[in-house]
């Protein structure tokens, strides 16, 4: 089987395309990384060029040593993916120390990966670790609602977390371990990087204010679906605040009941009294 034809690859030109429609992609903005299963290594071998040469990453991420990465190219649209795979993604692998990566595939005519591979790198090494090697996606999105809250709440995840949990009684259950916040910084650096590593230890979801967001999951499907409740939700809080706020909502109690019907475990500092 050709490359360009196994699942992973499917899955992954499927989500970029569905992302991009959601417009939360324009120009090159925002970007996408998968990391192999075993099988797929192995199964991309007679297709990678292991002979090229290595780059620093500019951080360390031990546990990715000899892993393999699909992700978007720095300066690629998400929009072009499905139109040439080989010009807009790319194929890495990191070194036996985590220090160092190569592009093994794709990213053709001197094309290099996304300039916050540094940020996806270091989310990627805490949830191999947190979630005993499940979680293979991170998803970095320019979600127009939750951007424009960034500049109208506080900058606490607390608050974030509670404000989009009553916008639908879904959220708590797809997102049960809240959001976290990081304050406008820098894109691209080891900095920015440490802090949204910070975060994911807690949430899957992360938002850079003034910025985007970062989600992470298993699966292509489960992390999209994610990016698309929490955005989903802000785009309602986003309605309600320019109707001129909200006359009733969800209580903390009635939070506890959804836990108690859903089975999921809601932490007490997101239900705290307003």
């Amino acid at each position: 089987m050709e490359l360009l034809q196994m699942k992973f690859m499917r899955e992954y030109t499927k989500i970029t395309k569905d992302a991009a429609l959601k417009g939360w992609h324009e120009r090159n903005g925002g970007n996408i990384s998968y990391r192999l299963k075993e099988e797929e290594a192995v199964a991309i071998r007679d297709f990678v060029n292991e002979e090229s040469e290595y780059t620093a990453i500019g951080v360390t991420v031990e546990n990715l040593a000899s892993e393999y990465f699909l992700l978007t190219g720095s300066g690629k649209f998400i929009r072009n993916v499905a139109l040439s795979q080989e010009e807009n993604v790319g194929i890495i692998k990191i070194d036996e120390k985590g220090e160092n990566y190569k592009i093994v595939w794709g990213l053709i005519n001197g094309a290099k990966p996304t300039s916050e591979l540094a940020s996806h790198l270091m989310s990627h090494s805490v949830k191999k670790r947190k979630t005993n090697d499940k979680y293979r996606v991170i998803m970095h999105s320019h979600t127009t609602n939750l951007i424009a809250l960034t500049f109208v709440l506080p900058l606490d995840g607390k608050v974030f977390t509670r404000e989009l949990w009553e916008m639908a009684t879904e959220c708590p259950v797809v997102f049960p371990d809240g959001i976290g916040v990081v304050p406008w910084m820098v894109p691209g650096g080891a900095e920015i990087g440490k802090e949204t590593s910070n975060l994911m230890e807690e949430h899957d979801v992360v938002i850079w204010a003034h910025h985007g967001t970062f989600c992470s999951g298993e699966t292509m499907d489960l992390t999209f679906g994610l990016m698309d409740t929490v955005e989903k939700s802000a785009e309602i809080l986003v309605k309600v605040l320019a109707m001129g706020g909200k006359k009733q909502t969800i209580t903390a109690d009635n939070f506890r009941d959804l836990a108690e019907g859903f089975n999921v475990i809601l932490p007490e500092k997101f239900l705290y009294e307003k």
